[in-house]
């Protein structure tokens, strides 16, 4: 029974389409979560086994309640995917799955610190027992990173205007929940579009807190050499960055957008794009769930001819 109060899968059937399960393959969901996709995994293997991944403790708690042999749940950050599989001396997989979203469950638990329809402590690690929380970065980061971080993760167009009010705010008394810094910002958010502002100052602050560009840059490198030949990868993406991150990596095999040609002029990459564009939720998805709104799926192949 699907756990829904934890979180709606996304794309559901086009990610299961799109890994080609073999009942007796080897697969990864590297975002575990509330187990949706996993489970729909879990359903098409007989003899074939599912390791997953998250860092979550919610997450373990969810992969502990389900019964299957299958299932190898990994408490461990996705960025050390292939360390991780070869404990459990697994060298090569049939497919990879990446859900790149925070579950519903993480942004409607205040005590998270993810969402800005709550109050609640400045936290927003995914692995709340270890790292650098929202409220170290907005208390200890210099205006310089403050304004980095605001315009490249968050993308709002008054970057360095919104690092200075922090910085002003938090000279006060330090900034420890979700409504002092809404409350700091509000002079500068656009009138009439305060709760955008804040969502991406928010998704800023969440993608800084857990490396989520370094994680993925580190996660995409190693899978070329974890896929089978015919090995599939398939990832869903929420905003432009990781998008871009993972459109140019399967482009060629290098998130910066760089082309490496051989001798004759083809382009060296690890992987094959199935999907000439992103797969994006139907309408009929849109309805029932509008977090899938932003959900862009790519899916990759690595050539047969390759070892």
């Amino acid at each position: 029974m699907e756990n829904t109060d934890y979180h709606i899968p996304v794309m559901l059937n086009e990610c299961i389409d799109g890994l080609q399960i073999n009942p007796e393959g080897i697969y990864v969901d590297v975002t575990f979560g509330g187990g949706g996709h996993s489970k729909a995994i879990l359903d098409k293997l007989t003899t074939g086994k599912l390791y997953a991944f998250d860092q979550d403790d919610d997450a373990k708690a969810n992969a502990d309640k389900i019964d299957d042999p299958n299932l190898i749940f990994i408490k461990a950050n996705f960025r050390f995917i292939k360390k991780f599989l070869r404990v459990h001396r697994v060298k090569k997989v049939d497919g990879i799955l990446a859900d790149l979203g925070i579950s519903s469950h993480q942004i409607d638990e205040p005590t998270r610190g993810f969402s800005t329809r709550f109050d609640g402590e400045l936290d927003m690690r995914m692995n709340n027992a270890e790292g650098v929380s929202a409220k170290n970065i907005v208390n200890e980061y210099s205006v310089e990173d403050l304004h980095k971080i605001l315009g490249m993760y968050g993308e709002i167009k008054n970057a360095r205007t919104a690092a200075q009010t922090i910085e002003m705010g938090r000279s006060a008394k330090p900034i420890e929940t979700i409504a002092e810094l809404k409350s700091i910002l509000e002079p500068v958010a656009p009138k009439h579009r305060e709760f955008k502002y804040f969502a991406q100052v928010f998704q800023a602050l969440r993608i800084e807190v857990n490396e989520e560009m370094k994680v993925l840059e580190e996660f995409l490198q190693q899978t070329p050499e974890i896929l089978n030949p015919g090995g599939r990868l398939v990832v869903m993406s929420y905003h432009s960055l990781e998008d871009r991150m993972v459109k140019n990596f399967i482009r060629g095999g290098h998130i910066d957008g760089k082309i490496v040609k051989d001798f004759y002029g083809n382009i060296q990459k690890p992987l094959e794009a199935v999907t000439r564009k992103p797969k994006t939720a139907t309408d009929e998805e849109l309805q029932r769930n509008p977090r899938s709104r932003s959900a862009k799926l790519r899916i990759a192949q690595k050539p047969l001819e390759q070892d």
